[in-house]
């Protein structure tokens, strides 16, 4: 079971989700929480704070996504590009809340996610550089980019469509591959 603290940054990412950043007071997330009034304020001192926790809890529910997804070091580019199909579609379908809340994040406050940000795209980089892809930092961008873009598509314009997963996976290898 959750502790107060990650109840409460879950709390706030549904608010977030839901109103926008000036939706997300620290009574918003009591209510959201369901907790008294006030208890947020004593665990997240301002509303910095709890942006802080918000971002933070995004990283971790992302990894514990990729853990529940069965993520391992992939052999080739077509299996990276199978899983970042099923992490890409996960976030945009499954999780759209938690995607709408980091996209709200990015516009609204992009020096908080940047570091987060970075650290995916090192991580990419790093696998893309032990499976000897040529380039791994730019490609690990390109496929950023493109994951960003449709996930927002997904959110918004493609709302509700069905999308073919292997021809997402299609994408994601070429731009893997050059």
């Amino acid at each position: 079971m959750p502790d107060r603290r990650t109840e409460l940054a879950d709390a706030a990412l549904a608010v977030v989700a839901a109103k926008g950043l000036k939706g997300l007071t620290h009574r918003a997330v009591d209510a959201q929480a369901g907790v008294a009034v006030g208890t947020t304020s004593n665990y997240f001192r301002n509303r910095a704070a709890l942006v802080s926790a918000a971002v933070d809890r995004v990283e971790e529910r992302d990894t514990l996504l990729l853990q529940q997804g069965g993520w391992e070091t992939p052999t080739s580019v077509a299996a990276l590009a199978e899983q970042l199909t099923g992490a890409l579609m996960g976030l945009a379908l499954e999780n759209a809340d938690l995607t709408r809340a980091r996209f709200a994040f990015a516009l609204d406050q992009p020096e908080v996610v940047a570091a987060g940000h970075e650290r995916m795209l090192a991580g990419l980089a790093h696998i893309l550089g032990f499976l000897n892809v040529p380039d791994a930092r730019t490609r690990a961008e390109s496929v950023a980019d493109y994951g960003d873009g449709l996930a927002m598509h997904l959110l918004t314009a493609r709302k509700g469509q069905d999308i073919d997963r292997a021809s997402v996976a299609r994408n994601i290898r070429r731009l893997l591959e050059g």
